[in-house]
């Protein structure tokens, strides 16, 4: 008799045509039914940056939206630019 709780599982392509294809499949599909497929993988990853959030009042954030959309820049780059320039300048 068979288990009537045993889950069908597609078979895992030998390989996709596309970027979009492979991802449609895993879009659908769990990573834990195809674990027999996994191979461990030997890899250093140098993290070269860490983005941090900070809080700051709605007066200042809405000045350096302001000031950022002036200058054509996005918010976390002016706002990074302006504390080092001050921190510097301590």
């Amino acid at each position: 008799m068979k288990n009537k709780s045993a889950k069908k599982i597609d078979p895992l392509p030998d390989a996709f045509a596309s970027e979009d294809e492979a991802g449609e499949f895993w879009d659908s599909h769990s990573t834990t039914d195809y674990e027999k497929y996994l191979e461990p993988a030997d890899i250093t990853i140098d993290i070269k940056s860490r983005y941090f959030e900070i809080e700051i009042d709605r007066e200042s954030f809405l000045a350096l939206n302001a000031y950022a959309k002036k200058a054509h820049k996005p918010v976390r780059n002016l706002a990074s630019s302006i504390l080092k320039e001050k921190l510097a300048s301590i």
